[in-house]
C-alpha cells in the first residue's frame, strides 16, 4: 500500500508543477502519512475530489481488527496536520488508533476549490456524495469501522458538520466543529434536528476563546440554545484558551477525541 501511494503521489501530488520545471514530491519518507491515495469523480457534485488515506501504526500486522475512522473536510490542508497528530495522540494520550481520511481539493484557490459552495449551498448534495459516494469508497477498502465514524470540520466545514448532524444525525458516529461561522447555516441551526435512530451519538463544538468576534459569539448563542434542548445526540462544547479561529486545529481535534474516547488522564485505549 506504502508503495502504491509513492507510485500515485510521485505522478499526482503536486499538480501542475511539472509545467513550473518542478519535480513531484512523493510522500514515501514520511510514514506518519503512509496509506493510500484515489481520486473520486462525484455523481453528486460533478466533480472530482482527492482522497487521502492514512492507516493506523501496526495496521498490516492486525489485519482483523477494525478501527474509527476520522473523516476530515479541506483535506488539503487538515490532512497532513491531523494524521501525524492522531499518531502522537496514540502514543502521549493512549487513544485509540484511527484510520484519517482527507477530502481534498487539490488547490486552496476557486474554481478547483469549491468548499464554501460544497458546505453551504450544495451541503444537501455535498452529504449526498458522503453517504453514497465517499463512504462506500472508503469502507469497502478499509478496516474502517461505520459505527465509529467522525466527521471533522473547522470553519465553514464546521458549519456543515452541524448542517450534517441536524439533518442526517445517524451518518457518523460523532461530529466535531471547529470554530464555525456565524455566516451559514443560522436559520437551520435554530430548527429542531432530524430524528436519529442511534442513541449512542455525539456533537462535540469547538471554539477558540480569540476566535473571531462574530463566530465566537455564535457558538456560545448555538451552545446555550442546545444545552436546553433534547437532542439526538450527546452534546458537548469545549473552549480552547486563548485559541485562534484556524491555528489550534489540532488543539481542537485532542480535546475533541479526549471527550469522546472518555480520556481522564489514564489509559482510554480500553474504551470501546
Amino acid at each position: 500500500m506504502i508503495a502504491r501511494l509513492a507510485l500515485i503521489c510521485g505522478s499526482l501530488l503536486v499538480a501542475g508543477c511539472s509545467s513550473a520545471g518542478v519535480q513531484h514530491v512523493p510522500l514515501t519518507y514520511l510514514p506518519s502519512l503512509a496509506g493510500d491515495y484515489f481520486p473520486l469523480r462525484s455523481k453528486a457534485m460533478g466533480s472530482t475530489y482527492h482522497i487521502y488515506i492514512r492507516y493506523p501504526d501496526g495496521y498490516a500486522a492486525h489485519p482483523t481488527e477494525r478501527y474509527p475512522v476520522v473523516y476530515l473536510l479541506d483535506g488539503d490542508s487538515a490532512f497532513p496536520m491531523i494524521a501525524p497528530e492522531h499518531l502522537f495522540l496514540t502514543y502521549d494520550d493512549h487513544l485509540p488508533e484511527a484510520i484519517i481520511v482527507g477530502i481534498a481539493y487539490g488547490s486552496f484557490k476557486p474554481p478547483v476549490n469549491h468548499r464554501e459552495v460544497d458546505f453551504g449551498d450544495r451541503a444537501a448534495d455535498f452529504q449526498r456524495f458522503l453517504a453514497d459516494e465517499l463512504l462506500p469508497a472508503v469502507e469497502s477498502k478499509t478496516r474502517a469501522d461505520p459505527r465509529r465514524r467522525i466527521l471533522m470540520g473547522q470553519s465553514f466545514g464546521a458549519n456543515f458538520v452541524l448542517y450534517s448532524a441536524f439533518t442526517q444525525p445517524d451518518l457518523f458516529w460523532a461530529r466535531i466543529a471547529s470554530n464555525p461561522s456565524a455566516r451559514m447555516h443560522r436559520q437551520l441551526l435554530a430548527r429542531e434536528p432530524a430524528a436519529a435512530a442511534g442513541r449512542d451519538l455525539h456533537l462535540v463544538l469547538v471554539s477558540g476563546t480569540a476566535n473571531n468576534a462574530d463566530g465566537r459569539a455564535m457558538v456560545l448563542k448555538w451552545a446555550a440554545e442546545w444545552r436546553q434542548r433534547q437532542l439526538p445526540w450527546t452534546f458537548d462544547e469545549i473552549d480552547i484558551p486563548g485559541g485562534t479561529h484556524a491555528a489550534d486545529f489540532t488543539n481542537a481535534y485532542r480535546a475533541a477525541l479526549r471527550k469522546l474516547f472518555g480520556w481522564n488522564g489514564a489509559d482510554a485505549r480500553s474504551v470501546p
